[in-house]
């Protein structure tokens, strides 16, 4: 076996005290990320420093209490690039030692196989829970989680737009406990196998789930991963609907992508197995090396694209960098669509070719309303991060045919104004706004 899993009568303990939990949150970063942890570039404040900060176990006071975490830096660490960073919560009775080793998969299955997958580009964190889980008790472990983020990104240098958190059983009930309390600070939660363990202070707001669970789970029954799941469906503006899943004996997986709302999905895997985090598909045993949680994880992680960056071209014989001129389009529309609670909001914007040309590269300056602030975003780059922006293409949507639309977004911290942009411009031409 890759994991210890969560048995026993302390299970029982753990659901009483998951129902009274996380209703005060003290300290911490609150329930949206401040302006000044996302930047021009969201990136952090330990950007073009040299890094304190290295690969190995680090104890940092939270709460009054000592707490704990391994850090696993990138081989070529470079400060001046902005990384993804990903927490691995372990399960009841694990330990940090064991999300970060690996266990008995090794470095195949370290971090629930995201230093394999993600080769890299991502800062990976193991914290150790109190009593070796996650009960939370009075928000202390989202507190702990706060202060790991101000730490890390005070000396490494984070995307902020690009935070992730992913556990199995009791590291599942934290992640999603992250999901309901900090849902304006990470970017997306893997749960494995999960329940409502660590609480749900909040949970209203949107943010990207992917959930996996085992059919003939006899720990957490597969039903409570579907009501974490469905919270999540609910929050995102996704179609709901009954997923498949596969049948026991069949020894597969089924994964089911939902209809949401632009830039929150919310993907659930079921697979015919108990209550493990690397099943096998054929095989009624598990393995860190050849499960494939793993990939289907990062593919859910690496969609989402980071903070602006710059459209440029490089010649390599001279060393130079000169900046690409996108041609102005004949024709455009922009609709804009507001949703809005307390103190933030999501806008999704469709970008719709009118022309007779196709565009190759486009850019989207707007102005957002005084009192709005960027903290993250998909399918574009976006700088600055309030007053007069531009939203730049990614990589894979810089082509509109005539007819044509690409669908972008944001989600803004705001003090009262919730309003649009009065105008919009594609390439220097102004949009129609429907």
């Amino acid at each position: 076996m890759i994991m210890r899993r969560l048995l026993g009568p302390a299970l029982a303990a753990v659901l009483l005290a998951a129902a009274v939990t996380g209703t005060a949150l003290s300290g911490g970063l609150g329930a949206a990320a401040p302006s000044t942890q996302v930047g021009a570039l969201a990136s952090s404040a330990g950007c073009g420093k040299a890094p304190t900060l290295r690969s190995g176990t680090h104890t940092i006071q939270s709460g009054g209490k000592s707490r704990s975490f391994i850090l696993r830096v990138p081989d070529g660490y470079d400060n001046t690039r902005p990384y993804r960073l990903i927490f691995g919560f372990h399960w009841r009775g694990g330990t940090m030692n064991d999300v970060s080793s690996g266990g008995t998969s090794g470095a195949a299955w370290s971090y629930y196989g995201m230093q394999e997958q993600s080769n890299n580009s991502a800062i990976l964190v193991a914290p150790q829970g109190l009593g070796n889980g996650w009960a939370n008790s009075g928000g202390e472990d989202v507190t702990f989680t706060d202060d790991m983020l101000r730490r890390i990104e005070a000396d490494l240098c984070v995307d902020t737009a690009l935070r992730f958190a992913m556990g199995f059983s009791y590291g599942g009930g934290m992640s999603y406990a992250l999901a309901c309390a900090r849902a304006t600070v990470f970017r997306a939660v893997v749960v494995y196998a999960g329940a409502q363990l660590s609480g749900c202070a909040g949970g209203s707001q949107p943010i990207a789930y992917f959930g996996m669970h085992g059919i003939t789970d006899n720990v957490l029954n597969i039903s409570q991963g579907r009501s974490l799941r469905d919270r999540f469906v609910a929050n995102n503006g996704c179609t709901p609907q009954s997923p498949r899943e596969p049948s026991q004996g069949s020894m597969t997986h089924i994964t089911t992508t939902y209809s949401c709302r632009a830039g929150y999905p919310v993907q659930w895997a079921a697979f015919d197995n108990g209550h493990m985090p690397g099943p096998v598909d054929g095989t009624y045993t598990e393995s860190g090396v050849r499960t494939w949680t793993k990939g289907e994880a990062w593919k859910f992680i690496s969609q989402f694209q980071g903070g602006p960056g710059t459209t440029t071209t490089t010649t390599t014989t001279t060393t130079t960098t000169t900046t690409t001129t996108n041609p102005p389009g004949d024709g455009c529309k922009v609709t804009d669509t507001i949703n809005a609670w307390n103190s933030g909001l999501t806008s999704e914007i469709v970008i719709t070719n009118t022309g007779s040309a196709p565009i190759s590269g486009w850019s989207l300056v707007f102005t957002l309303p005084g009192g709005q602030t960027i903290t993250s975003g998909w399918n574009a780059s976006y700088s600055p991060t309030s007053g007069q922006v531009t939203a730049r293409n990614a990589s894979y949507n810089g082509n509109i045919a005539p007819g044509g639309s690409v669908s972008i977004g944001f989600q803004a911290n705001h003090t009262g104004n919730t309003g649009k942009p009065a105008s919009f411009t594609l390439n220097g031409a102004a949009c129609s706004v429907a």
